[in-house]
């Protein structure tokens, strides 16, 4: 069976990436709790 790809709004992506800014949670840590993988965080956090 073939997966759909997720789908994120922009408040979304910019939520997880001034918390990633914040840097008071690790990148894997922010991964684990929006169930993301930490290269996504990263380049979200760079085109914020």
């Amino acid at each position: 069976m073939k997966q759909t790809r997720r789908k994120f709004d922009s408040a979304f992506k910019a939520k997880v990436a001034l918390e990633a800014l914040r840097e008071r949670e690790t990148l894997s840590g922010l991964a684990v709790k929006y169930d993301l993988h930490p290269n996504q965080i990263s380049q979200w956090k760079q085109e914020f």
